[in-house]
């Protein structure tokens, strides 16, 4: 057994009008989740969200939203070990809609919260994005349609 910590984002866009969209990606294994990816060695967890968010959807100009930072964990297996892994989730706005997916993935989509809800694959990735709805709404007097 081994441990493993990512950090990510929950990426949104904000459309015309007050609308708000999630970037879902759809990682080779089948999953719907935010992007995310493993903190190299001295690398802090925002400098890990830029460069995992770069890199899994070329998108280069991002806003951290302060106040949000979630924490989940769970275990997978990886070959024929156990690992306890990690995630530290940030909200972050861009005004980018054009992704460029890595090989890590094979589809994407802006969703609204509802879709989204729908399309994320974890209960713990639901949870997240249920709590960041939250903040964009309450903070910034959106309405999520």
């Amino acid at each position: 057994m081994y441990d493993e910590i990512s950090a990510g984002a929950v990426l949104y866009i904000k459309d015309e009008g007050p609308e708000i969209k999630y970037l879902i990606l759809n990682y080779s294994y089948g999953h719907w989740d935010f992007p995310k990816g493993n903190i190299e060695a001295g690398e802090t967890e925002l400098e890990t969200v830029f460069r995992e968010i770069a890199e899994e959807t070329g998108i280069e100009n991002i806003q951290i939203i302060e106040g949000f930072r979630q924490q989940i964990a769970y275990k997978y297996r990886k070959k024929s070990r156990i690992v306890n892994k990690t995630v530290i989730y940030y909200l972050a706005e861009t005004k980018s809609r054009q992704v460029v997916l890595s090989f890590e993935h094979n589809n994407f989509g802006w969703y609204s919260y509802d879709q989204a809800m729908v399309k994320l694959s974890f209960e713990n990735s639901k949870k997240v994005l249920r709590n960041a709805n939250q903040i964009l709404l309450s903070t910034q007097n959106l309405k999520d349609i």
